[in-house]
């Protein structure tokens, strides 16, 4: 039962917080997406258990919040390293629940290109935006991502842009702010004093995020030049290569102006006969398709894991069927089912979008050749004794025939 002097404060979007409608709803938005069963238990579980009570209770209080974890992340692909923040489960939770209730109260602020983290908008819908675009074809584009966008964002200068942005709620920016204003976390369980922007991997940064740049994306609304930013990426369209890098050069002194730079290796400027690449999509004269880098990171990964399972099988003398059913059971879980709360599938993510089985058919000839090796334990033309049907009894899943399937069930009276 909430205190006395909660119902003599103004209303807060913080009070939200507390209330079992609220939590209903986030949990019937959650488990309305491909959202993994062990996931909506969970959140189940914390919701019917009233958990998030007492970290409202603390916030009610004004009490301080518990400092965000360090963690850096490896990418496997490249090498890179990345910084990320992590908040304990229960306040990670109910941050989950308020940056779900920002993104819907403040939608209102956004220019239509931005499709990062809004509700009824994804990055699906900016590619379909895009290749639906009248004279697309013929148009020149310039992507670029911004370097290390979430950690570098200046607090000080993102703060009066948050408090005027935030209606006039004065307890919830005096929440949010003393989050941001923070100087320290915990690096290996210490305390370090750092520069940690809008903290990557923390829910409430994909609100940040967005909020960040709208001035950018009202100006490509204004200006009628056709645009699309997912986060900290972003491509622009144009009539010809100079104006192109005209809109380059505008981008890169707007960012700049807000503390940011962008990434030298990820600026793209790209021909109407070349086509262009934004997230993850590939497009070239009407044909969509899955990009380049993203099928090839793919295929790394399965290769990576074919030799670790095969190396797995040998050592512990497992025969190599059944290291190849655990190759199959990983990547039909990546591709075909959601691994996490915070991913998506392959097929939920590109199905949908592309209009080529290219690249499936390329992955699928790739993960068979995997399997052959992990059965087999050879890379010689003996691997092909290991018979499609073979694969397929052990559980293997073909790309192409589920997206033919899948496409099938979207749209059954076309076939």
């Amino acid at each position: 039962m909430p205190s006395l002097s909660v119902f003599l404060m103004p209303m807060s979007l913080l009070d939200l917080l507390a209330l079992p409608l609220s939590w209903e709803e986030f949990y019937k938005y959650k488990t309305e997406l491909a959202c993994p069963r062990d996931y909506a238990q969970t959140l189940r579980t914390f919701i019917d258990e009233g958990a998030y009570l007492p970290v409202c209770e603390r916030i009610r209080r004004g009490e301080a919040f518990p400092l965000p974890k360090k963690a850096v992340i490896s990418k496997l692909s490249s090498g890179k390293k990345r910084t990320v923040y992590m908040y304990p489960e229960p306040e990670n939770t109910v941050l989950k629940l308020l940056t779900w209730l920002l993104l819907r109260r403040f939608d209102g602020l956004y220019a239509p290109g931005l499709y990062s983290f809004r509700p009824g908008r994804s990055a699906k819908d900016a590619v379909r935006y895009l290749t639906n675009l009248r004279g697309i074809r013929r148009l020149y584009s310039y992507k670029v991502d911004i370097h290390n966008y979430f950690n570098s964002v200046p607090v000080e200068r993102f703060l009066p842009l948050l408090e005027g942005s935030l209606g006039g709620d004065e307890r919830l920016y005096a929440f949010l702010s003393g989050l941001l204003s923070e100087p320290e976390v915990l690096e290996r369980g210490k305390p370090v004093t750092e520069q940690k922007g809008i903290m990557a991997g923390t829910p409430l940064a994909a609100f940040y995020a967005n909020l960040y740049l709208k001035d950018l994306d009202w100006h490509y609304r204004e200006a009628g030049v056709p645009y699309a930013r997912y986060s900290d990426d972003i491509i622009v369209f144009c009539e010809s290569r100079e104006e192109c890098e005209a809109q380059a050069e505008f981008i890169r002194n707007y960012l700049a102006e807000q503390g940011l730079e962008v990434n030298p290796d990820k600026e793209q400027f790209s021909s109407p006969e070349e086509g262009w690449v934004f997230l993850g999509f590939s497009y070239k004269e009407g044909v969509i398709d899955i990009a380049p880098a993203t099928l090839k990171k793919l295929k790394q990964k399965m290769r990576r894991k074919a030799r670790a399972l095969r190396r797995w099988a040998d050592r512990n003398g497992i025969e190599g069927e059944n290291a190849a059913k655990a190759f199959i059971r990983i990547f039909n879980k990546k591709l075909l089912e959601s691994p996490k709360d915070s991913q998506l599938s392959w097929s939920y993510w590109f199905f949908s979008v592309i209009n080529t089985d290219k690249s499936l058919h390329e992955i699928d000839l790739y993960a068979q050749d995997c399997l052959r090796f992990i059965v087999s334990g050879r890379r010689s033309k003996a691997r092909f004794n290991v018979r499609y049907e073979d694969l397929k009894a052990l559980g293997y899943r073909s790309l192409v025939h589920e997206y033919y399937s899948e496409d099938a069930a979207r749209y059954p009276e076309e076939k």
